[in-house]
């Protein structure tokens, strides 16, 4: 019979064997000390945290790309945080790379992210001039999770949520990865559903992508992995070949040009900005109304105590909580 006890410190024996640049979960810090768990290492314990906390469910309510869409298989923000866990995990398994930093970096990089996707936090941004769902997911895990006790996460997983997207770079290997494989997974699998919806054809690639990365979503997928994978073996940092780099960065502009901002979706995308416009405006004028505690959580700031609980709402529940303070029954 298995001594319980031993198996995170076998786990921590077992990571020794990782390249030289993995982060090594023994010497995560975190912001409050507390009891080793007998059986998991602090990486393993923040992604469990993660998976089974009320931000990262309500992600399955929360846009990627179509607001409300028509069908079953279109992708949301929590079908995305898996894709990234999945691509991240192929890559630092190829790497020698610590697989449990990636999945919990890549399970909490979007938790703060706001109803309707881009669209509210574009609509927050302007409203109260700075607004980045990275930085909204930061605060969600160190102050908000757990009804206002934080996740207490070690210091990788925080610093590879925080600097996911931006200019900054992860301090970490495995942050770096999930920083490129957010968009690898967001490009292929949006392009996947733009397939689907009907706004794209497979022909309307440009002759790079097509030529450099392929045409199937699964197919750029592999060759980006691939690509990562033998462009960073041996070195202390992630990075991409140039040519499958500079394809990367034409697939991204043409996603933007023709999928996220389409004029196919350009009305969808006014309504949801309407309607975290005119949600925030109800709250900020009235901050009792708001539900208990996010005045509590925000010390006393009643634009940040506005600011959480807007951002927090899936996209369903925005739209009834419009219809029920603002339509007529």
């Amino acid at each position: 019979m298995i001594e319980v006890q031993n198996i995170r410190e076998r786990s921590e024996k077992e990571e020794e064997r990782l390249s030289p640049y993995a982060a090594k979960s023994r010497d995560a810090g975190r912001e409050r000390r507390e009891e080793e768990c007998p059986i998991r290492t602090k990486f393993q314990r923040d992604r469990d945290r993660i998976l089974h906390s009320k931000p990262f469910r309500r992600l399955k309510h929360k846009t990627q790309v179509y607001i409300a869409p028509t069908g079953d298989h279109y992708r949301t923000r929590m079908t995305h945080s898996l894709e990234v866990s999945q691509i991240c995990r192929t890559i630092a398994r190829g790497l020698r790379l610590n697989e449990d930093l990636i999945e919990a970096i890549a399970l909490g990089h979007d938790v703060g992210h706001t109803p309707f996707g881009h669209v509210g936090e574009e609509a927050l941004r302007r409203i109260i001039s700075h607004f980045e769902h990275n930085e909204q997911s930061i605060r969600i895990m160190k102050v908000l999770a757990r009804d206002g006790q934080g996740l207490n996460l070690t210091e990788p997983v925080l610093d590879g949520i925080l600097h996911h997207t931006g200019n900054g770079t992860p301090k970490t290997l495995e942050g770096q990865i999930v920083k490129t494989g957010d968009r690898i997974a967001y490009l292929c699998h949006d392009y996947d559903d733009a397939l689907r919806a009907g706004l794209l054809l497979q022909s309307d690639l440009p002759e790079i992508v097509k030529r450099t990365l392929g045409e199937k979503p699964s197919e750029m997928i592999t060759t980006m992995v691939v690509d990562m994978i033998e462009a960073s073996s041996g070195r202390n940092y992630i990075e991409q070949t140039v040519e499958v780099g500079g394809a990367m960065h034409e697939f991204r502009q043409f996603m933007f040009d023709r999928v996220y901002n389409s004029p196919t979706l350009r009305e969808e995308r006014r309504k949801g900005q309407y309607i975290v416009q005119a949600l925030f405006d109800y709250y900020r004028q009235d901050t009792s109304k708001l539900p208990e505690n996010f005045l509590v959580w925000a010390n006393g700031d009643k634009i940040q105590a506005v600011v959480d609980y807007i951002s927090g709402l899936t996209d369903n529940y925005a739209i009834d909580l419009f219809q029920k303070l603002f339509v007529p029954r």
